[in-house]
């Protein structure tokens, strides 16, 4: 009996620590986005370091470090990626608590062009995670990627474009451990925004994002750098 309170209360507290997001505060996070494809070679290394926060600055949601070995084979138009992520997630309010997350993943990532300004890119990413006090989880996500340009006809240099994106998380099990449990939806993210093209090498975006899961959703801005190597 008290083994199952114990439970009981463990998800109760589980639940109400996300409860308490205030939806109506628009976060933001701040992300650089890199890729490197090593001379004369299918290979390379592709990642992205963001800070995440509820608030703006001062209330930490998350802290994640994401890199990955990356080959793009000889005319396929397809770039596969093995990485790893560590991410360090924060609670909501005054609580300095955290709790960490180490993440191995694949993707493949497909660009295509629709006539002379649609980019479309698809993502599709496999996740294995193990999350501290939980059981081992998975994670499938599916991204629609989409940019046009306004005052050129392409992603080329002193272009302005609209940037957005439709991203679906399904977890992959409902169990996480200790009795406790998640819908196999997980979250889904809806983004908006513009960017600038400084060089071949360099895009600037600003957007807005909005971000809901089974108990919350929440509005984030986001400042992104996209560099490549």
């Amino acid at each position: 009996m008290r083994h199952r309170l114990f439970i009981l209360l463990t998800i109760v507290g589980f639940s109400a620590g996300f409860s308490q997001v205030d939806e109506s505060q628009t976060g933001a996070w701040y992300m650089y986005f890199y890729n490197l494809r090593f001379k004369d070679s299918l290979w390379g290394i592709q990642g992205d370091f963001q800070y995440r926060d509820w608030q703006g600055l001062g209330d930490m949601e998350q802290l994640l470090l994401r890199s990955g070995v990356t080959f793009s084979p000889k005319g396929a138009g397809i770039m596969f990626t093995l990485g790893y992520a560590n991410i360090t997630t924060g609670q909501f309010g005054e609580s300095d608590s955290t709790f960490n997350e180490s993440r191995i993943y694949q993707e493949a990532l497909f660009p295509q062009k629709l006539g002379n300004r649609f980019y479309l890119t698809h993502r599709f990413r496999y996740e294995q995670r193990f999350v501290e006090n939980q059981d081992f989880r998975t994670r499938y996500r599916y991204n629609l990627f989409l940019n046009v340009p306004l005052n050129r006809k392409a992603l080329t240099q002193k272009a302005i474009y609209i940037a957005l994106y439709n991203e679906l998380f399904i977890n992959g099990q409902t169990g996480i451990g200790d009795g406790r449990e998640v819908q196999l939806f997980d979250r889904n993210r809806t983004y908006l925004g513009i960017g600038y093209v400084l060089s071949s090498k360099i895009r600037f975006q600003l957007g807005w994002m909005n971000q809901k899961t089974v108990n919350w959703g929440k509005g984030q801005l986001q400042f992104s750098m996209h560099h490549n190597i």
